[in-house]
């Protein structure tokens, strides 16, 4: 009975630049995804989402699936991990095989996707992900089903994450260092797109940023499948620092600051409310604690946050996010937990905006259920949807003719600009 649960245990590992934390779940008969365990612990040795240190990294993975296995009463031997860090690219590959006429059988498309497999160029990066979105038959496109249909000619569009190698390699060694078998490393925008975005949304298009500690990822949904990306090296702990600097307090300080009293909007009222600074030395403890009015410490958020959101337009106009007005934005990450961000974020980028927060598991605790813990649930749901890998297919001998490898995504852009 133990091993049959065991085979039904998914194990989820964030590890971000201010937090390292696991999450331990179980999938039922009808697919139902129930929380077992959580642990968290600090993360000290990631910068930018970076492995800067590996024996502090190595530290905190292990301290915090420990705590998640205490409190499931199991231990678990492998962990799905994200990665976050930038260097990721999203590109589309589109590939196609002759059948003269004939039904569309298995064999076909097992020959199809081996075939792409061998196709796919990820120029000196490795690939996190190599999956097939949409069937092409005689050049009609979007088939989901191609299998029993009739066709002269069939193609597919193959979905490649790819990320610079090093990192990974970095990543992956951090984790097997830590005594735990590495099952897959998801790219952070695939697995949190899963917890907070809508199968609507993603079909119809729609804008992820994720405000974690170290890097904001910016990432474009359309058509079911992640169509764009980019990283800007900037998260909730520059606010930090910001605060700290200015207020000449503790980072730890900065931080619950931060939280406590923190926000993206201001008030009148805000200019008659005072918050009282822990100095920064042990000699100035002596002392008499500063005051600071909380207009103050918004002040200083706003300016980071303004700085932060002009980066996070023109990521989006770069990446072809120039549709209707209405087009929504979804913020998550830990940077989204900031009172007031869905409001600032409404009016800097002029376009809908709205938190996502983790959905679809049961007993998740409150304190993980916030838009700062939404990768470790997607995690989950992306082991849980048993995804298809075309790395796992041994090429085929077959003729393929590697078509144009932005096709889709122009397709998609071209869907955002008329707005459907």
């Amino acid at each position: 009975m133990a091993q049959s649960r065991r085979e039904n245990l998914i194990t989820a590992l964030d590890i971000g630049s201010w937090k390292v934390s696991a999450l331990i779940a179980e999938r039922g008969e009808g697919g139902d995804l129930t929380v077992l365990g959580t642990g968290q612990r600090e993360s000290r040795g990631v910068r930018r989402g970076y492995i800067a240190d590996m024996d502090l990294t190595e530290k905190a993975v292990r301290e915090a699936v420990e705590q998640a296995e205490r409190i499931a009463g199991t231990n678990i031997e492998d962990v799905w991990v994200s990665f976050s860090a930038g260097g990721l690219v999203s590109d589309i590959a589109s590939v196609e095989v002759e059948l003269g006429g004939h039904r569309i059988e298995q064999d076909d498309i097992d020959a199809l996707l081996a075939a792409g497999r061998s196709s796919i160029d990820p120029d000196g990066r490795m690939v996190l992900h190599a999956q097939p979105t949409l069937y092409t038959l005689d050049g009609l496109q979007g088939v989901k089903k191609p299998l029993g249909l009739h066709a002269d000619t069939l193609g597919v569009d193959i979905h490649v994450v790819a990320a610079d190698g090093s990192p990974v390699r970095n990543l992956d060694l951090c984790v097997r260092s830590a005594h735990l078998e590495v099952k897959s490393i998801v790219a952070s925008p695939v697995a949190t797109g899963m917890a907070c975005l809508s199968d609507e949304e993603r079909e119809l298009g729609v804008a992820l940023v994720e405000m974690g500690a170290g890097v904001t990822n910016v990432s474009l949904f359309a058509g079911g499948v992640l169509v764009g990306l980019a990283s800007i090296p900037f998260g909730g702990s520059d606010i930090t620092d910001d605060i700290a600097s200015a207020f000449g307090t503790r980072r730890n300080q900065a931080e619950r600051m931060k939280c406590f009293f923190g926000s993206a909007t201001a008030s009148p009222k805000d200019n008659h409310d005072m918050i009282e600074v822990a100095p920064l030395s042990t000699e100035e403890e002596q002392g008499e604690t500063a005051r600071i009015t909380r207009a103050a410490l918004i002040a200083v958020i706003r300016q980071r946050l303004e700085h932060l959101m002009g980066e996070v337009a023109k990521a989006l106009k770069d990446l072809g996010f120039s549709g209707p007005v209405g087009r929504q934005v979804v913020l998550t990450g830990g940077g989204a937990e900031l009172k007031g961000i869905a409001d600032y974020a409404q009016g800097s980028l002029g376009r809908a905006v709205r938190v996502g927060r983790p959905r679809g598991i049961v007993g998740l605790p409150e304190a993980h259920s916030g838009p700062g813990f939404a990768t470790l649930a997607g995690l989950i749901h992306y082991a849980a949807s048993d995804p298809i890998d075309l790395r796992a297919i041994v090429p085929a001998g077959q003729t393929v003719h590697r078509l144009n490898a932005g096709g889709l995504v122009q397709r998609l852009m071209a869907a955002f600009r008329s707005g459907y």
